[in-house]
């Protein structure tokens, strides 16, 4: 007698509206803003194409991201999808300060003062920086960038008074609250400031899917964060977010100590001379891909779409590259937090992903990420290897995955298979965290008798959702015996039975 799983149905809905979402496998970060956080504004880009929503701490208030998070999580009650929460903390962002009528014109050859002791109101004669060590930290010679690198001035001279003067090389318009990089200098202030641990405390009482760390410089700023986490006995995970030289210097020891990475290449592309980025983010990626870690790519994706209907041509080949590269999720920023097209821009990165990936492009990596015999986790891995490889040379239907640590997952989505990817879990948290992951489509189930009783549920569970039919080709992991928990041990292939 067939048993019962109707708790682990959605309603029928499902085979209509889920299949948006299951048919582009790089995955897409939106940010929340004014632009979309209402309520009906998050679902229609939900609907367009979004897998997770970033809330920017930068900006707004917790009251306001309280919101945000009760309205995503209504989506997920009430609608067939499984949105992830990512929680961006601002880090030790460098500013300068307010200034005088609003904006200061400052030309190549001047002498301005840097002062990080009392905030004033910026002038030619002193200009306030948010960042105490700043004489500390600086050495003459030292270049420093404003305003994205628009403006950029040379360290000449340290006062005993702990004024830093500098020399313009490059002159603009200064304006209030610009961020500064010290692309030069090993900055000593602490990864997580004052603010941080602020907003940290709110985000773990809001128990957010996923939480990205600015400016990492180590792999122990993630090693702090990971810690606190655990201390709050929360389940989020962490991303890296990769915007500085000295992480690509650590850049192996932070990967394996977080959980996900970003490739913030807005200060990424400040820090480092601009020829440099397209191959850190290439390098990035592939390193990330090896250790089975999801990659986002972000910044500036489409911004020409803040206002404008299309995007530009570069923009269009941008996002298509992170695909062929093998990101597992591209995001975009202002586009939807402020932008006047949010939806649409949605819409048209789904597209372009989607167009990448119909034609017969090398997204599979069977090849390139052979299971490393040095691997503690050696055993598993090749199982998980095998499985792509015999899905895709019997051109299955369906690859299923069991993870209760959330490893199977990202390993299995780490080869890149060529067939539709799920991932059933017990774990609740793991089932909206996975949606990072390229290709993923995970499910809650926690029934734990024999093998066969699972993988004859799961089966049942994806002809309901119009996934697979009678017929198809399907194969499974698992692990045996299933009250063990064991890493993953076991493949099956089988047909879906009537």
């Amino acid at each position: 007698m067939a048993r019962d799983i109707s708790k682990y149905t959605h309603e029928e809905m499902d085979k209509v509206a889920g299949i948006t979402h299951s048919t582009h496998r790089t995955k897409i970060v939106a940010t929340v803003g004014p632009a979309c956080d209402s309520y009906e504004g998050l679902l229609s880009l939900v609907k367009a194409g979004v897998n997770i929503f970033r809330l920017n701490f930068s900006h707004g208030t917790h009251e306001n991201k309280a919101e945000v998070i009760r309205h995503i999580r209504a989506i997920n009650k009430t609608e067939p999808y499984n949105i992830a929460i990512l929680a961006d903390l601002q880090g030790p962002k460098l500013r300068v300060g307010e200034i005088e009528n609003g904006a200061l014109p400052i030309a190549t050859g001047d002498i301005i003062t840097f002062q990080s002791n009392q905030k004033v109101v910026g002038t030619k004669d002193s200009i306030y920086v948010s960042y105490p060590n700043l004489h500390e930290d600086v050495e003459v010679g030292n270049k420093i960038l404003i305003d994205d690198g628009k403006i950029e001035v040379i360290v000449r001279e340290i006062t005993a008074a702990g004024e830093v003067k500098v020399e313009v090389t490059y002159g603009g318009i200064l304006l209030p609250k610009k961020g500064v990089n010290l692309p030069d200098t090993k900055i000593s202030l602490p990864a997580l400031t004052e603010k941080d641990l602020i907003d940290l405390d709110f985000i773990l009482g809001q128990n957010v899917d996923w939480i990205a760390l600015s400016f990492v410089r180590r792999a122990e700023d993630i090693v702090d964060l990971k810690r606190r986490i655990k201390d709050a006995n929360s389940m989020s995970k962490v991303i890296a977010k990769i915007e500085m030289p000295s992480a690509l210097t650590d850049l192996r020891n932070i990967i394996i100590e977080s959980d996900g990475v970003m490739v913030a290449r807005g200060d990424l592309g400040v820090e480092l001379p601009v020829e440099k980025v397209p191959m850190a983010q290439r390098d990035i990626i592939r390193k990330c891909i090896h250790r089975a870690k999801p990659v986002i790519v972000a910044t500036q994706m489409m911004e020409s779409m803040m206002d404008r209907v299309k995007p530009n041509r570069s923009e269009i080949t941008d996002v298509a590259n992170a695909v062929l590269e093998g990101a597992d999720a591209v995001m975009l920023s202002g586009e939807t937090a402020a932008g006047n097209h949010p939806t649409l821009v949605v819409e048209t990165m789904r597209k372009i992903i989607l167009e990448v990936e119909r034609t017969e492009y090398r997204y599979n990596r069977e090849e390139d990420l052979r299971p490393q015999p040095h691997s503690p986790s050696f055993l598993s891995d090749a199982v998980c290897y095998n499985a792509c490889k015999l899905a895709n040379d019997t051109k299955s239907n369906a690859l299923i995955g069991m993870t209760q640590s959330g490893y199977t997952a990202f390993m299995l989505s780490s080869y890149r298979p060529k067939s539709p990817l799920f991932i059933f879990t017990k774990e609740r948290s793991l089932v909206n965290q996975l949606s990072l992951s390229w290709g993923v489509r995970a499910f809650f189930y926690d029934e734990e008798e024999s093998i066969d009783d699972i993988i004859a549920d799961q089966m049942t569970i994806l002809k309901k959702r119009g996934f697979i039919k009678t017929g198809d080709v399907v194969v499974n992991t698992g692990s045996v015996p299933i009250h063990l928990h064991l890493p993953t041990n076991m493949l099956k292939i089988s047909r879906v039975d009537d």
